[in-house]
């Protein structure tokens, strides 16, 4: 796979986030890049529903979130900023990670998660914008331990005995988000792991919807196969079950601006999102 940036349009892809800021490559740049890209381009699973492949190409991420107004998932959302982040000449690694929301300790899930490490002389900072109903809306800094806040859920980094966690707190309660390293996630390792996520009969995005757009107002919305929900940290503002095609259809163009011929068909024969109307 290409990682050049040779095909990164820097312009478009701010006019995509709404960014007209500074270009210099600062901490202060890095918090303002990540409001807006996770604001502006909303997760969303529905190309691997559709059964097309998931290509990480720069000329594809372009193509797909910046000129076609899609969204996507993690290694699409975070090579996305990637791209603009060394554009811009941040140093910064990829690091892989097991994504944990609501997956117990004992289990061990793929390593199927890709987000960013930026280097500055007075330390670093994780970017992660590709993280599903809990992308980060301002990056976090390489501290383990500290509680920091953000413009949507207080969220810390964890060190248990060499173990790595990145945890998001809703109302009292901690929860996992992901376990990660400190190794670098090398293109061939989010290219496999991309292609089992996308491919393989058992990966979750194959069988479930998986939608979620951070909003400017401190809220999150949100699609699972289970339905809609609008919510602020752990309170549920609204909440709507999804029970044909076209009740999809309608959410999808209200709350995350992703608009498809009405006969498109997301997900496995049988779910009730696939159904028409009854």
């Amino acid at each position: 796979m290409s990682t050049s940036a040779s095909a990164f349009d820097l312009d478009a892809y701010f006019a995509r986030i709404g960014y007209s800021g500074a270009r210099a490559a600062t901490v202060e740049t890095l918090h303002a890049l990540a409001w807006h890209h996770a604001t502006s381009i909303p997760f969303e699973n529905l190309d691997v529903l559709l059964g097309r492949p998931i290509v990480l190409t720069p000329e594809a991420l372009m193509a797909k979130l910046v000129y076609g107004k899609r969204g996507g998932y993690c290694f699409e959302q975070n090579n996305l900023l990637r791209l603009a982040l060394t554009a811009l000449g941040f140093r910064l690694t990829p690091l892989g990670a097991r994504v944990r929301w609501q997956i117990p300790r004992e289990v061990v899930p793929a390593r199927t998660h890709l987000f960013l490490r930026v280097h500055f002389p007075e330390g670093d900072w994780m970017a992660d914008v590709g993280l599903g109903a809990a992308s980060l809306t301002a990056p976090l800094r390489f501290d383990f331990g500290p509680e920091q806040s953000t413009p949507h859920e207080p969220r810390r980094l964890l060190n248990e005995g060499g173990r790595f966690f990145h945890q998001m707190k809703l109302g009292d309660d901690w929860s996992d988000v992901h376990e990660f390293t400190l190794d670098e996630m090398h293109p061939v390792d989010w290219e496999v792991a991309n292609w089992w996520t996308s491919a393989s009969p058992t990966s979750y995005f194959r069988n479930n919807l998986a939608l979620g757009r951070a909003l400017r107002d401190g809220t999150r919305k949100a699609i699972r196969s289970d339905g809609f929900a609008h919510r602020r940290g752990g309170e549920v503002l609204a909440r709507q079950p999804i029970s044909s095609a076209a009740e999809l259809h309608a959410l999808l163009t209200e709350h995350f601006d992703l608009h498809f011929p009405t006969e498109t068909r997301f997900g496995p024969p049988g779910a009730p999102w696939a159904q028409a109307r009854r």
